[in-house]
């Protein structure tokens, strides 16, 4: 991508870079509008399910980067080493930079609105977020079975987009928010929900097509223009690829998150949106990724990993798996949030340390396990799914 981009001339790439005039702000206002349009759908269909439909439109910009680098690696062999890079980037990202960031906005203007809780304070999830959190664990425990076998499958995109279906299936089962939380919402949403059953279901429609077409139309635009910045700052193929895209790729999701953070009440909402774009992450874009290439190839092809991409798959899971611990307690802690953007932090900072970092998650992926057993610390995040499955799956199906 970058040689291709280097091809073309200084003054070509300066053209791409200046687009970031407009697409910038296209990208921010495209997130508002989804985002009314799932604070308003809310109260119609369940929350999650809402969230999952914001999720897709907000990841179409890491579809598309994700889309090009695979169909890339078809036709270019020695760029198969890059498959991995973004979607494992962007993954930790999500879960190292997207989590604390809505920690931390939150305690933030929690403090500064005058809130009667210490800044400080856990996240509480709902009781019906079990569903998000437990939706981590299905995808991430697969992803142990794809990692031991050293490849990836159209098979493993059947498996991976079985566990969204069925992902998706139990989220429409769960209820809509209660009503009297409508005066919770934003003004706009408030509005909308107003209106008569017609006009507002058609304008929140509306409004989704509307953000998602902005998306659709922007990403690459957009993309490009990112993509030509960093080759004026002469940043690598790879580092590009690992950090720079999925930053761009998971702004929308960034933005959404923080309105909705910056409001402390709707907080755990803005946290299950990010949990919402990891599982699709792990589901639906993953499973995307050999379709594309043996498009490419003409053919049904495997995508086999280097000892490079396995290891950053590893780091990958391990930093998962920490995170669904902290959710499984359906309580987000500060120190959580803390360490990870830290061990985010440092390996962004030091990428030779990666190898030492899965070193610590898996110790603290042990310590938060012990705790578990001695009693100290609840996964109560399974009893929660247990409870809504038999109330709203097993009693209408």
């Amino acid at each position: 991508m970058l040689s291709e981009l280097k091809a073309i001339g200084t003054a070509s790439i300066k053209a791409k870079a200046l687009a970031a005039i407009w697409t910038f702000p296209a990208i921010i206002f495209a997130a508002r509008v989804i985002g009314w349009a799932a604070e308003a759908a809310q109260f119609l269909l369940s929350q999650g399910l809402a969230l999952a439909i914001l999720a897709w439109l907000q990841v179409l910009p890491e579809f598309a980067v994700e889309a090009v680098i695979a169909w890339e690696a078809g036709i270019d062999p020695d760029k198969v080493h890059l498959v991995t890079a973004n979607f494992t980037g962007s993954l930790r990202l999500l879960t190292g930079v997207g989590w604390p960031m809505i920690y931390f906005a939150a305690a933030f203007f929690r403090k500064k609105k005058g809130h009667g809780l210490k800044r400080l304070a856990n996240i509480h999830l709902d009781a019906e977020h079990a569903i998000e959190v437990l939706g981590l664990l299905p995808p991430i425990g697969y992803f142990l079975i794809i990692l031991l076998k050293g490849t990836l499958t159209l098979f493993d995109s059947a498996i991976l987009g079985s566990m969204y279906a069925v992902y998706l299936f139990i989220l429409q089962k769960m209820p809509p928010q209660d009503q009297e939380k409508i005066e919770e919402t934003e003004k706009i949403p408030r509005m909308i929900l107003k209106m008569n059953p017609v006009p507002r279901n058609m304008t929140i429609i509306a409004l989704f097509l509307a953000g998602g077409l902005c998306l659709y139309f922007v990403a690459n635009p957009f993309f490009y223009s990112m993509l030509a910045l960093s080759t004026l700052l002469g940043v690598s193929n790879y580092i590009f690829v690992q950090w720079v895209a999925p930053f761009m790729s998971e702004f929308p999701e960034g933005v959404t998150a923080f309105n909705w953070a910056k409001s402390v009440k709707k907080a755990p909402m803005a946290l299950m949106n990010i949990v919402s774009s990891n599982i699709n992450q792990w589901t639906v874009l993953v499973a995307m990724i050999p379709i594309v290439y043996s498009l490419s190839r003409g053919e049904v092809s495997v995508i086999h990993f280097d000892v490079h991409q396995k290891s950053e798959i590893i780091l990958t899971i391990a930093q998962a798996v920490l995170g669904f611990l902290f959710l499984a307690n359906m309580e987000f802690r500060w120190h959580e949030a803390a360490g990870l953007f830290a061990l985010w932090f440092i390996q962004f900072l030091v990428p030779s340390w990666r190898e030492e970092i899965i070193y610590v998650y898996l110790l603290w992926i042990l310590i938060e396990l012990l705790l578990v057993f001695v009693g100290t610390y609840k996964l109560k995040a399974f009893a929660e799914f247990k409870a809504h499955f038999r109330a709203h799956v097993l009693k209408k199906t």
